[in-house]
Formats: C-alpha cells, structure tokens, sequence
C-alpha cells in the first residue's frame, strides 16, 4: 500500500525477493500536465501494472464495501509506505499479522505526512526509516527496526528520500523474513519528543532572507525539488519568481536579500547563501553564475519578499 516514488523500491525489492503480492492500493489516478489534461498514475500503480499485480484505487477504506474487498486477498500481512489513506480498524485487523508501516523518521518525531522534508527544514542532524506495527493512532505504533541516517549539509528533500527509500525496500524484506521466522520483536515508542510533519503548505515556500544561513538553507532543501522555496526578484523592470532548489552557505554578510557577487551569493540575517541550482518560473534550472549571466544580473540586486508575506509579518 503505497504511492508516490518512494515506495517503488519496496515494491519490486518485495516482488524480487520472492514473494506473491496479492493486491497493491494506491491512490486514484488524477489530472495532471501542464493543462491537467493528461490523466495520471501513481508511480506505485505503474509499478504494479508493470509486475502484473492486481490494483486498488479505492476513495475510502471505511466503507464495509472496501473493508470486505481487503480481507478477500487473504493476505498473510500488509506492508504500507507512504500511502496517504488512514487505515480504520477493520483493514489494521482484517489480515494474519495486521499492517506494518515503514516510515521515513525516529519516531516519534516527526510522525505524519511530510518527514523527511520537516526533518531537513528543522535542521535535524539525523533522520531514518523506523518498520512499525501500524494501530489507530498516526504513526503510534510499536517499533521493530530501525535504522539512523545523517542527514548531510548538502542534502535536499529529493536526495534523503532516494536513500531512505532504498533502506526502506531492504528493511521490508528484513521484517517480513522476522516475521515468517516468529522472531519480529516490537517495542513501544518513546513517550517524549512526538511532533508532527504536516503536508508542505505553499504559503510556507516563500524565502524569509532576515533568517540566518543555515536555516535559509535548511528550508531551501527542505523544499527541493518539490513544491521549491522561492523568491522575487526585479529583471528587466519586471518582477520574476525564481526558485532555489539548491544552495549552500558562505562566510559573506550583507542587508538580508542582496545579491553580493556574480556567484549569486545572497545575504541572509547572519551569513550568506550561495544558490547552486536555481529556476526562473518556466526555465531550466541552472547555477547561481549561469542564472546571473543570462539574466544580465548585477550584484547589488535584492531579492524581494512579497506583499502578502511582509503583511502577514
């Protein structure tokens, strides 16, 4: 049960190693492409068309209905990762052991829907994949294996979730063959240190250059590659939104916003970033040297916060 890329891995690690998958559930296609004209697939329903596995697209899990639809598989167990859907008690109970949940955290922190991106926002220096007995509650359950992660200065959200994905995948296959042995022991989780990942909302995308480096940068990756941490900038008299996809600090200062060289280093609160990969809206992304030069930018620019952040601040 899983959606976006970052289940596949598990998927076709579960599928090599072996094993039958009776059924995948994903989310419901939807309209995507530029116009929203093209009708898309989960990357996780791909993946399973593609191994020839039976898939599930249903709205609701609540529904007697779909409950009824689940237990007909007769699995021995289901294995979720970022499914997206809350799991009632009826599909937590309806197979031999229940459903096991790998998620990309140490919980309890950062139980919920975005972890990996609120992890590297915080400025974490460690994240991981936690394989946990799924209950009612989100993300609550008891904890089997675990294992740590670094996260690196240089890491963005789509760089973390590629590595833990692959751990992921190879937990799965770890647990389930504990499992079949009987030797798959849980612990419960730490009572102290909860808190939630809540889905990235665009309002929060927008740079604030009065924070320090390190945080401008940490938000920055956070939101690399998607949905992308921005800000406007005056080219050609025109006021343009350029993303910031990837970044890394440097010793400059300057008034927060300032573009001070032809590196695209940008003064922050304390410090400096330099943009190492950034996008005007509808462009390639380039480097911070290449966006200034085909921009015919000049140090001295300022980035711009927009009217409706500084009014909200």
């Amino acid at each position: 049960m899983g959606a976006p890329e970052f289940s596949v891995p598990t998927l076709r690690q579960i599928v090599r190693s072996g094993r039958r998958v009776v059924a995948v559930y994903t989310r419901a296609p939807k309209p995507g492409g530029r116009r929203g004209l093209e009708i898309r697939k989960t990357p996780v329903h791909e993946t399973a068309e593609s191994l020839g596995i039976p898939v599930h697209t249903p709205a609701s899990l609540k529904t007697e209905e779909a409950q009824a639809a689940f237990k007909s598989h007769g699995a021995d167990v289901g294995l979720v990762i970022a499914y997206g859907l809350l799991l009632p008690p009826a599909i937590l109970t309806a197979t031999q052991f229940g459903c096991l949940n790998l998620h990309g955290s140490l919980l309890p922190r950062w139980r919920g829907a975005a972890p990996i991106q609120r992890a590297i926002m915080a400025g974490d220096p460690a994240t991981g994949v936690d394989l946990m007995r799924m209950e009612e509650g989100l993300d609550t359950g008891p904890i089997a294996l675990r294992e740590v992660v670094p996260i690196r200065p240089q890491d963005t959200a789509g760089d973390l979730a590629n590595r833990l994905a692959q751990i992921a995948a190879q937990m799965a296959i770890r647990g389930l063959n504990a499992l079949e042995s009987g030797s798959l022991e849980f612990t419960e989780q730490a009572s102290v240190g909860a808190c939630y990942a809540r889905k990235i909302d665009k309002g929060e995308t927008e740079i604030d250059w009065t924070r320090d480096a390190e945080a401008v940068r940490n938000h920055i990756h956070g939101l690399s590659p998607a949905p992308g941490a921005f800000s406007n900038l005056v080219i050609r008299d025109k006021v343009e939104r350029i993303k910031i996809l990837h970044a890394e600090t440097a010793s400059s200062g300057g008034a927060p916003g300032t573009v001070l060289d032809k590196a695209m280093t940008v003064a922050c609160g304390k410090g400096a970033i330099r943009v190492l990969q950034g996008q005007r809206s509808g462009r390639t992304a380039l480097s911070g040297r290449e966006l200034m030069r085909r921009e015919s930018l000049l140090a001295g620019s300022v980035f711009k916060r927009s009217e409706a952040s500084l009014s909200e601040t």
